[in-house]
């Protein structure tokens, strides 16, 4: 092939008189087919002609080109752009593929573990304490109307119709199917259950799993699609001090925004599991520190570890939403203390003593609920 691109005179051979061409009349091969002048002030071409690679046999039978010549000995140079060009191509595979889903991923403060595993077919997304999102822009990450804006949609408001009454709380849309996880003492006993969103859309909805050493419930609203699944962020990540915003229903007062801190944490708060002990006027009853709030807790109780929050929480607010600054949901309202209405109204409305399951031993029990459970 080098006879091609080469001009007599040029590249002598070395028994020739060892003069290279004057500079001014090299050429190199343009990559279209021309040729073009060479800088002068490039260095000159070396004096023996350029060697041939010998792919196999050339056309006359020879191990050379395609005049039978032999195969020329080169120095180890690096590959050329053609090779490095191959190689790349050869790199674009999976890998690579993953590589860079990872890094986009990264940067925007996304799920690169769900990311990896959406593409190497796994699907169980392990807990992370670092894997959170941005439900609103940064720049408004604390913003409570940006908060609200963008999580409402996420929170329901719950009726549950029991022998001994209704039942009045709040859920947490985990699904655009219609999946919503509220607390088991909300839904415990209830021979019907209706569902209404944030838009002021009615479904009637079915228990799918429970469990009562947890308070949690997961029930399915009935022909629902495309609603709003909300983020569920990571609760160890928490600190005292962190600003949270709770949504609910108190009262029946579907959306209702309050805001607040993480007061405490790692709390150990009792509430009662047996169904027919349920809410009274001053709020579902529960056990702290071995006092009874809010009524008797009865005989059949658990025990969870909890998030204590200042922010307002009201009867209705069971089950609801508490939010982190970035619009993650952190934890499930599901205690509150109210003093005594009847005996003193100046005692009515919230204290800033509310409570709220961690969001992680949600998730950890989300495919327990998932296949029907009832614990």
């Amino acid at each position: 092939m080098s006879e091609s691109i080469r001009r007599s005179g040029e590249y002598e051979h070395p028994e020739g008189d060892g003069q290279a061409p004057a500079a001014d009349s090299v050429q190199s091969a343009d990559p279209r087919g021309a040729f073009a002048p060479v800088n002068p002030e490039w260095p000159p071409p070396p004096p023996y002609a350029p060697g041939r690679l010998a792919a196999g046999p050339g056309a006359d039978g020879g191990q050379g080109g395609a005049d039978g010549g032999g195969t020329a000995t080169f120095p180890a140079f690096p590959a050329g752009p053609a090779h490095a060009s191959t190689s790349r191509k050869r790199t674009r595979g999976p890998l690579a593929l993953l590589a860079a889903v990872a890094i986009a991923s990264a940067v925007v403060g996304g799920g690169t573990a769900f990311a990896f595993q959406e593409l190497t077919g796994t699907h169980t997304v392990a807990a992370s304490s670092t894997t959170t999102t941005n439900v609103v822009p940064s720049s408004q990450r604390g913003s409570i109307s940006a908060i609200a804006r963008a999580v409402t949609p996420s929170v329901v408001e719950i009726n549950a119709t029991l022998d001994n009454g209704t039942s009045t709380g709040s859920g947490v849309v985990v699904s655009s199917k219609g999946e919503v996880v509220t607390n088991n003492h909300v839904i415990a006993g209830a021979s019907s259950i209706k569902v209404r969103t944030s838009d002021g859309t009615s479904y009637t909805a079915q228990v799918v799993g429970t469990d009562s050493s947890k308070d949690l419930a997961l029930i399915k609203l009935r022909n629902a699609s495309g609603l709003k699944p909300a983020a569920l962020g990571d609760s160890d990540g928490l600190t005292v001090g962190d600003q949270v915003v709770a949504i609910g229903s108190p009262e029946g007062l579907t959306g209702t925004v309050t805001s607040g801190i993480v007061s405490a944490l790692h709390r150990d708060v009792t509430v009662p599991t047996d169904e027919n002990q349920g809410q009274g006027d001053g709020g579902w009853p529960f056990q702290f520190g071995g006092h009874q709030f809010n009524g008797d807790t009865g005989s059949s109780t658990t025990t969870y570890r909890a998030i204590q929050t200042d922010a307002s929480l009201n009867p209705g607010n069971s089950g609801g939403a508490l939010i982190d600054a970035s619009g993650n949901v952190v934890g499930i309202n599901s205690a509150m203390y109210s003093a005594n209405q009847a005996s003193d109204s100046s005692n009515a409305g919230s204290v800033g003593l509310g409570f709220a399951i961690p969001i992680n031993t949600v998730k950890s029990d989300l495919a327990t609920l998932r296949s029907g459970s009832q614990n």
